[in-house]
């Protein structure tokens, strides 16, 4: 099978699992390619994302590496086998991967968790909203292009919107709250929804007041999505680049903390839901 010229995030989170399941073995890639009857090549190919894995391969995998976690060895299987196409794969080719990335992580996250400071958080937008965003940071991009990372942005929304919902709880700041990225009546239209989404028990949300003492992380802004299991969690900043997909276990030990950090410094699930609720009045 020819190599995949481009691997989504998940294909890279694969790989990336049975690399760090084979040096804790302390072997070469060359020595289980010997095992394997395959060559150091492939078995790189499958640890960089760009090969494919069956499930008899990466169980095989597992066994040579000693690996005796069956929770963790049967979410790779799941992973390796999965052939989902999503609502996302119609944007593959006209936005950038990491749009399709994030949407394919946040469909199968077990959790959503979510940090933000300056902005109102991608799943809660109202669409005149994002559009605001888009056209303000990316003013070159043409109307078209602008529209389809609208539209791709609400349909993410379906994490938090279907029989099943994936459980989200978002930390905002007042100051994301209150800057009016468009007009006066689109915030307010703002406000109202993320409203309506705590009302239909669709998210939680905490506010961070401006007068809370004590409080400096203004960049703590993260998302951390849960995994089958949690050696399989992904976190999720934004990076001078784009967005950087966090998955070494030291560097999401100190995302658990931070979101425990700052979630101390927040008003309550109700006295929340009651401060927003004041915004929009003075609006």
């Amino acid at each position: 099978m020819a190599p995949r010229s481009h691997a989504t995030a998940r294909q890279v989170r694969l790989g990336t699992e049975l690399r760090r399941l084979r040096e804790a073995a302390g072997l070469k890639a060359r020595e289980v390619a010997e095992l394997l009857n395959s060559t150091s090549a492939q078995i790189s190919q499958v640890e960089l994302g760009l090969s494919g894995a069956s499930e008899e391969r990466v169980r095989r995998l597992a066994a040579h590496y000693a690996c005796t976690d069956e929770a963790l060895i049967d979410a790779l299987v799941a992973m390796a086998t999965d052939r989902t196409r999503g609502w996302w794969e119609e944007y593959r080719g006209v936005l950038p991967p990491a749009f399709l990335d994030t949407a394919e992580i946040e469909h199968h996250a077990t959790f959503l968790r979510e940090i933000v400071i300056t902005h109102v958080p991608g799943l809660l937008q109202t669409a005149d909203y994002a559009r605001s965003v888009f056209t303000y940071t990316r003013p070159e991009l043409p109307e078209v292009e602008v529209a389809l990372r609208v539209d791709q942005r609400m349909q993410r929304r379906a994490v938090i919107e279907s029989d099943a919902p994936v459980p989200y709880e978002s930390i905002i700041h007042e100051f994301a709250l209150r800057i009016h990225v468009a007009d006066r009546q689109a915030s307010r239209s703002q406000l109202r929804f993320i409203l309506d989404k705590i009302e239909a028990g669709q998210v939680a949300v905490r506010v961070i007041p401006v007068e809370r003492e004590g409080f400096a992380g203004a960049g703590a802004s993260m998302m951390y999505l849960g995994g089958p299991v949690p050696e399989l969690d992904t976190g999720q900043r934004d990076a001078p680049t784009g967005v950087a997909f966090v998955d070494a276990p030291p560097q999401l030990r100190q995302l658990r903390r931070l979101f425990r950090t700052v979630q101390a410094a927040t008003l309550g699930p109700a006295a929340s839901q009651d401060f927003i609720h004041r915004m929009t009045k003075e609006l």
